[in-house]
């Protein structure tokens, strides 16, 4: 089995994209639709080897999930890799501070996101 990925994106285009570049490399994805739903998807598949993460999102935006789930004992070392059409470096230091590992701009490149998963994961 590959490595598992939990991806939240309020974007189905977005969410439907990431299950295919990331399936199709040989990696189980398991998808949300905001924080609030990832978090939920956290408590029933259990630690990821990383998180994949939107920024813009209802009810509880990427900030706001990235640190719930520092806030769990398991998850405060999963990779979490920021995902969004953001580039302003003040976001970047504000998701950094709330514990995301790296910062990737949409639209992505497959091949690349790939890439950073497997480097993060190590």
């Amino acid at each position: 089995m590959g490595l598992r990925i939990l991806a939240v994106d309020d974007s189905r285009t977005i969410r439907d994209l990431l299950a295919a570049t990331l399936s199709a490399a040989g990696m189980d994805v398991t998808l949300a639709e905001d924080g609030v739903e990832g978090l939920e998807m956290l408590r029933r598949m259990g630690r990821p080897d990383a998180i994949l993460s939107d920024i813009n999102m209802p009810r509880l935006d990427g900030f706001g999930f990235i640190h719930a789930v520092r806030e769990i004992d398991p998850m405060r070392a999963v990779p979490i890799l920021v995902l969004t059409t953001e580039s302003a470096p003040e976001l970047k230091t504000r998701a950094r501070e709330a514990g995301a590992t790296g910062w990737i701009v949409k639209p992505f490149d497959p091949e690349r996101l790939v890439h950073s998963i497997r480097k993060v994961t190590g």
